[in-house]
Protein backbone atom coordinates (compact mmCIF):
# COMPACT_ATOMS: atom_id res chain seq x y z
CA UNK A 1 0.00 0.00 0.00
CA UNK A 2 1.49 3.36 -0.85
CA UNK A 3 0.20 6.51 -2.79
CA UNK A 4 2.63 7.23 -5.22
CA UNK A 5 5.07 4.00 -6.10
CA UNK A 6 8.60 3.45 -6.40
CA UNK A 7 9.30 4.85 -9.80
CA UNK A 8 7.60 8.16 -9.00
CA UNK A 9 9.61 8.40 -6.02
CA UNK A 10 12.45 8.07 -7.83
CA UNK A 11 11.94 10.56 -10.46
CA UNK A 12 10.96 13.01 -7.69
CA UNK A 13 13.00 12.34 -4.75
CA UNK A 14 15.26 10.22 -6.66
CA UNK A 15 15.21 7.84 -3.99
CA UNK A 16 15.93 4.16 -4.81
CA UNK A 17 13.50 2.16 -2.70
CA UNK A 18 11.62 -1.12 -3.38
CA UNK A 19 7.61 -2.13 -3.18
CA UNK A 20 8.22 -3.74 -0.05
CA UNK A 21 10.30 -0.99 1.01
CA UNK A 22 7.65 2.02 0.64
CA UNK A 23 4.72 -0.25 1.28
CA UNK A 24 4.96 -3.47 2.45
CA UNK A 25 3.23 -5.23 5.48
CA UNK A 26 6.73 -3.92 7.73
CA UNK A 27 6.21 -0.37 7.10
CA UNK A 28 2.54 -0.29 8.04
CA UNK A 29 2.01 -2.62 10.33
CA UNK A 30 4.84 -1.72 12.35
CA UNK A 31 5.88 1.21 11.64
CA UNK A 32 2.98 3.74 10.36
CA UNK A 33 0.39 2.15 11.91
CA UNK A 34 -1.74 2.26 8.69
CA UNK A 35 -2.67 -1.92 8.80
CA UNK A 36 -4.41 -2.66 11.86
CA UNK A 37 -2.28 -6.57 11.37
CA UNK A 38 -0.47 -8.47 9.31
CA UNK A 39 -0.81 -12.09 9.19
CA UNK A 40 1.56 -15.34 7.30
CA UNK A 41 -1.35 -16.49 5.12
CA UNK A 42 -4.59 -16.10 3.81
CA UNK A 43 -6.10 -19.36 5.91
CA UNK A 44 -4.74 -17.24 8.91
CA UNK A 45 -6.33 -13.97 8.26
CA UNK A 46 -9.44 -15.11 7.63
CA UNK A 47 -9.46 -16.84 11.02
CA UNK A 48 -8.89 -13.72 12.46
CA UNK A 49 -11.41 -11.26 10.92
CA UNK A 50 -13.58 -14.20 12.09
CA UNK A 51 -12.50 -13.88 15.62
CA UNK A 52 -12.75 -9.51 15.33
CA UNK A 53 -16.11 -9.31 13.46
CA UNK A 54 -18.02 -12.14 16.25
CA UNK A 55 -17.05 -9.27 18.65
CA UNK A 56 -18.83 -6.52 16.32
CA UNK A 57 -22.32 -5.27 16.06
CA UNK A 58 -24.62 -6.17 13.31
CA UNK A 59 -25.00 -2.05 12.45
CA UNK A 60 -24.09 0.93 14.30
CA UNK A 61 -27.84 0.86 15.26
CA UNK A 62 -27.50 -2.43 17.42
CA UNK A 63 -25.20 -3.04 20.43
CA UNK A 64 -22.37 -6.06 20.66
CA UNK A 65 -23.52 -9.47 20.63
CA UNK A 66 -23.19 -11.01 24.03
CA UNK A 67 -22.12 -14.62 23.99
CA UNK A 68 -22.36 -17.37 26.47
CA UNK A 69 -19.48 -17.59 28.43
CA UNK A 70 -17.94 -20.99 30.74
CA UNK A 71 -15.84 -18.96 32.94
CA UNK A 72 -16.65 -17.94 36.05
CA UNK A 73 -17.48 -14.38 36.46
CA UNK A 74 -16.39 -14.67 40.44
CA UNK A 75 -13.96 -16.11 39.42
CA UNK A 76 -10.59 -15.11 41.60
CA UNK A 77 -7.08 -15.32 40.43
CA UNK A 78 -4.66 -15.38 43.21
CA UNK A 79 -1.66 -15.60 40.82
CA UNK A 80 -2.04 -11.74 40.31
CA UNK A 81 -1.09 -10.94 43.67
CA UNK A 82 2.37 -12.16 42.92
CA UNK A 83 2.08 -10.14 39.29
CA UNK A 84 4.02 -6.56 39.84
CA UNK A 85 7.58 -7.07 41.07
CA UNK A 86 9.26 -6.09 44.29
CA UNK A 87 11.64 -3.31 42.83
CA UNK A 88 9.32 -0.39 41.10
CA UNK A 89 12.14 -0.15 38.16
CA UNK A 90 11.28 -4.04 37.00
CA UNK A 91 8.48 -4.77 34.10
CA UNK A 92 5.91 -7.28 33.61
CA UNK A 93 3.73 -8.12 30.95
CA UNK A 94 0.07 -6.78 30.64
CA UNK A 95 -1.18 -8.47 28.43
CA UNK A 96 -0.60 -11.48 31.28
CA UNK A 97 -3.19 -9.59 33.24
CA UNK A 98 -5.28 -9.17 30.67
CA UNK A 99 -5.63 -12.73 29.82
CA UNK A 100 -6.32 -14.10 33.42
CA UNK A 101 -9.17 -11.24 33.85
CA UNK A 102 -11.02 -11.76 30.29
CA UNK A 103 -13.03 -14.64 29.41
CA UNK A 104 -11.33 -18.05 28.33
CA UNK A 105 -7.82 -16.12 28.16
CA UNK A 106 -9.47 -14.71 24.73
CA UNK A 107 -8.38 -11.16 23.42
CA UNK A 108 -8.10 -10.38 20.10
CA UNK A 109 -4.97 -7.30 20.11
CA UNK A 110 -5.67 -4.37 17.71
CA UNK A 111 -2.44 -3.38 16.23
CA UNK A 112 -0.88 -5.71 17.94
CA UNK A 113 3.40 -4.33 16.70
CA UNK A 114 2.69 -1.03 16.22
CA UNK A 115 3.41 1.30 19.27
CA UNK A 116 3.86 -1.78 21.50
CA UNK A 117 3.86 0.47 24.47
CA UNK A 118 0.18 0.42 24.53
CA UNK A 119 -1.96 -2.73 24.51
CA UNK A 120 -5.59 -2.75 22.74
CA UNK A 121 -8.04 -5.28 21.69
CA UNK A 122 -11.20 -6.89 22.53
CA UNK A 123 -12.38 -9.20 24.76
CA UNK A 124 -15.41 -10.66 26.86
CA UNK A 125 -15.91 -10.46 30.59
CA UNK A 126 -19.04 -12.77 31.70
CA UNK A 127 -20.10 -12.57 27.71
CA UNK A 128 -20.02 -9.33 27.81
CA UNK A 129 -17.89 -7.87 24.70
CA UNK A 130 -15.44 -4.70 25.43
CA UNK A 131 -12.76 -2.51 24.93
CA UNK A 132 -9.33 -2.71 26.55
CA UNK A 133 -6.58 -0.12 26.44
CA UNK A 134 -4.00 -0.88 28.57
CA UNK A 135 -0.47 0.48 29.36
CA UNK A 136 2.75 -2.01 28.36
CA UNK A 137 5.59 -1.94 31.18
CA UNK A 138 7.47 -4.29 28.88
CA UNK A 139 7.82 -1.58 26.41
CA UNK A 140 9.38 2.38 26.86
CA UNK A 141 8.32 1.34 30.91
CA UNK A 142 4.38 1.98 29.50
CA UNK A 143 5.21 5.73 28.26
CA UNK A 144 2.79 7.69 26.53
CA UNK A 145 4.33 8.63 23.07
CA UNK A 146 3.09 9.99 19.97
CA UNK A 147 2.04 6.80 18.10
CA UNK A 148 0.65 5.35 21.04
CA UNK A 149 -1.67 8.37 22.33
CA UNK A 150 -2.75 8.17 18.30
CA UNK A 151 -3.42 4.43 18.17
CA UNK A 152 -5.19 4.31 21.59
CA UNK A 153 -6.85 7.55 20.59
CA UNK A 154 -8.50 5.50 17.36
CA UNK A 155 -9.80 2.85 19.35
CA UNK A 156 -11.08 4.56 22.36
CA UNK A 157 -13.22 6.44 19.40
CA UNK A 158 -14.10 3.23 18.04
CA UNK A 159 -15.57 1.68 21.30
CA UNK A 160 -17.10 4.43 22.22
CA UNK A 161 -18.88 4.30 18.41
CA UNK A 162 -19.87 1.12 18.95
CA UNK A 163 -21.08 0.40 22.25
CA UNK A 164 -18.14 -0.81 23.76
CA UNK A 165 -17.15 -0.47 27.09
CA UNK A 166 -13.91 0.66 27.86
CA UNK A 167 -11.54 -0.83 30.65
CA UNK A 168 -8.51 0.47 31.21
CA UNK A 169 -5.20 -0.90 32.98
CA UNK A 170 -3.48 1.87 33.97
CA UNK A 171 0.80 1.81 34.64
CA UNK A 172 2.32 5.13 32.95
CA UNK A 173 5.14 7.04 33.89
CA UNK A 174 4.37 10.18 31.99
CA UNK A 175 4.69 11.08 28.19
CA UNK A 176 7.88 10.37 26.73
CA UNK A 177 10.27 13.32 26.65
CA UNK A 178 12.60 14.36 24.29
CA UNK A 179 13.17 17.15 21.25
CA UNK A 180 11.83 14.25 18.76
CA UNK A 181 8.53 14.02 20.41
CA UNK A 182 8.12 17.52 20.83
CA UNK A 183 8.58 18.71 17.64
CA UNK A 184 6.32 15.94 16.15
CA UNK A 185 3.70 17.57 18.60
CA UNK A 186 3.22 15.30 21.26
CA UNK A 187 1.17 18.03 22.52
CA UNK A 188 -1.59 17.64 20.23
CA UNK A 189 -1.44 14.10 20.11
CA UNK A 190 -1.37 13.17 23.71
CA UNK A 191 -5.13 15.23 23.47
CA UNK A 192 -6.32 13.33 21.19
CA UNK A 193 -6.29 10.43 23.31
CA UNK A 194 -7.32 12.94 26.37
CA UNK A 195 -10.41 14.46 24.13
CA UNK A 196 -11.16 10.44 22.90
CA UNK A 197 -11.81 9.21 26.86
CA UNK A 198 -13.61 12.65 28.21
CA UNK A 199 -15.78 12.83 25.49
CA UNK A 200 -16.81 8.53 25.24
CA UNK A 201 -20.07 8.38 26.76
CA UNK A 202 -20.28 4.58 27.41
CA UNK A 203 -18.94 2.95 30.33
CA UNK A 204 -15.77 3.25 31.58
CA UNK A 205 -13.87 1.41 34.51
CA UNK A 206 -10.03 1.82 35.25
CA UNK A 207 -7.56 -0.44 37.20
CA UNK A 208 -4.03 1.40 38.39
CA UNK A 209 -1.71 -1.37 38.94
CA UNK A 210 1.21 0.63 39.41
CA UNK A 211 2.59 3.86 38.50
CA UNK A 212 0.01 6.36 37.59
CA UNK A 213 2.03 9.74 37.29
CA UNK A 214 1.70 13.39 35.55
CA UNK A 215 -0.95 13.92 33.39
CA UNK A 216 -0.67 10.65 31.94
CA UNK A 217 -2.06 9.64 34.96
CA UNK A 218 -5.59 12.06 33.76
CA UNK A 219 -5.38 10.91 30.41
CA UNK A 220 -5.61 7.34 30.82
CA UNK A 221 -9.49 7.73 32.01
CA UNK A 222 -9.53 9.08 35.25
CA UNK A 223 -12.03 10.44 37.32
CA UNK A 224 -11.21 14.01 36.26
CA UNK A 225 -12.00 12.80 32.68
CA UNK A 226 -15.57 11.14 33.24
CA UNK A 227 -14.11 8.06 34.48
CA UNK A 228 -17.25 5.98 35.76
CA UNK A 229 -15.65 3.04 38.09
CA UNK A 230 -11.46 3.76 39.43
CA UNK A 231 -10.39 0.77 41.04
CA UNK A 232 -6.63 0.76 42.55
CA UNK A 233 -4.70 -2.22 43.59
CA UNK A 234 -2.76 -1.82 46.75
CA UNK A 235 0.98 -1.27 45.14
CA UNK A 236 -0.36 1.59 42.92
CA UNK A 237 1.48 5.04 43.23
CA UNK A 238 -0.57 7.97 41.81
CA UNK A 239 1.17 11.39 41.99
CA UNK A 240 3.14 14.29 40.06
CA UNK A 241 6.05 11.95 39.69
CA UNK A 242 8.37 9.66 40.76
CA UNK A 243 9.35 10.28 44.19
CA UNK A 244 13.09 10.19 43.19
CA UNK A 245 12.40 13.15 41.47
CA UNK A 246 9.85 15.04 42.99
CA UNK A 247 12.23 15.39 45.86
CA UNK A 248 14.94 16.47 43.88
CA UNK A 249 12.65 19.62 42.59
CA UNK A 250 11.39 19.96 46.07
CA UNK A 251 14.59 20.15 48.03
CA UNK A 252 16.98 21.18 45.96
CA UNK A 253 19.15 23.01 48.14
CA UNK A 254 19.16 19.87 50.83
CA UNK A 255 22.47 17.80 50.96
CA UNK A 256 22.13 14.36 49.54
CA UNK A 257 22.01 12.69 53.28
CA UNK A 258 19.18 14.84 53.70
CA UNK A 259 17.49 14.42 50.05
CA UNK A 260 17.27 10.17 50.94
CA UNK A 261 15.36 10.90 54.36
CA UNK A 262 12.81 13.46 51.86
CA UNK A 263 12.48 10.94 49.47
CA UNK A 264 11.89 8.45 52.27
CA UNK A 265 9.22 10.85 53.63
CA UNK A 266 7.58 11.27 50.18
CA UNK A 267 7.50 7.71 49.49
CA UNK A 268 5.62 6.52 52.67
CA UNK A 269 3.50 9.72 52.10
CA UNK A 270 2.56 9.37 48.79
CA UNK A 271 3.46 6.03 47.02
CA UNK A 272 0.24 4.56 48.07
CA UNK A 273 -3.19 4.68 46.20
CA UNK A 274 -4.90 5.89 49.64
CA UNK A 275 -4.54 9.65 49.31
CA UNK A 276 -6.22 9.80 45.80
CA UNK A 277 -8.62 7.71 47.76
CA UNK A 278 -9.45 10.07 50.38
CA UNK A 279 -10.22 12.62 47.96
CA UNK A 280 -12.72 10.55 45.77
CA UNK A 281 -10.10 9.69 42.70
CA UNK A 282 -10.28 6.29 43.57
CA UNK A 283 -13.22 4.38 44.57
CA UNK A 284 -12.06 1.22 46.17
CA UNK A 285 -8.53 0.19 46.78
CA UNK A 286 -8.95 -3.59 45.78
CA UNK A 287 -6.69 -6.85 46.20
CA UNK A 288 -5.03 -8.25 42.46
CA UNK A 289 -6.66 -11.59 42.53
CA UNK A 290 -10.11 -10.32 42.75
CA UNK A 291 -9.90 -7.98 39.68
CA UNK A 292 -11.94 -9.58 37.83
CA UNK A 293 -14.89 -10.13 40.02
CA UNK A 294 -14.84 -6.35 40.48
CA UNK A 295 -14.87 -5.44 36.88
CA UNK A 296 -17.60 -8.21 36.48
CA UNK A 297 -19.85 -6.29 38.98
CA UNK A 298 -18.84 -2.75 38.06
CA UNK A 299 -20.17 -3.72 34.19
CA UNK A 300 -22.89 -5.06 35.86
CA UNK A 301 -23.92 -1.57 37.94
CA UNK A 302 -23.54 0.62 34.80
CA UNK A 303 -25.32 -1.52 32.18
CA UNK A 304 -28.06 1.26 32.32
CA UNK A 305 -25.47 3.79 31.85
CA UNK A 306 -27.06 6.93 30.03
CA UNK A 307 -24.79 9.70 29.10
CA UNK A 308 -25.18 12.09 25.92
CA UNK A 309 -22.59 15.04 25.29
CA UNK A 310 -24.05 18.45 24.45
CA UNK A 311 -25.63 18.96 21.48
CA UNK A 312 -23.37 20.54 18.53
CA UNK A 313 -22.68 20.25 15.03
CA UNK A 314 -19.82 18.15 15.24
CA UNK A 315 -16.86 17.89 17.80
CA UNK A 316 -13.85 19.24 17.61
CA UNK A 317 -11.58 16.50 17.97
CA UNK A 318 -7.34 17.65 17.76
CA UNK A 319 -6.63 15.87 14.35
Amino acid sequence: MYVTGPDVVRTVTHEEVSHEELGGYRIHALKSGVADGAFENDLEALTQVRRLVDFLPLSNREKPPVRESFDEPEREEPSLDTLIPANPNKPYDMKELILKVVDEADFFEISPDYAKNIVCGFARLDGQPVGIVANQPQVLAGVLDIDASRKAARFVRFCDAFEFPLITFVDVPGFMPGTKQEQGGLIRHGAKLLFAFAEATVPKITLITRKAYGGAYDVMSSKHIRGDINYAWPTAEIAVMGSKGAVEIIFRNQTPEQLVEREAEYKARFANPFVAASRGYIDDVIMPHGTRRRIVRALKNLKGKQLTNPWKKHDNIPL
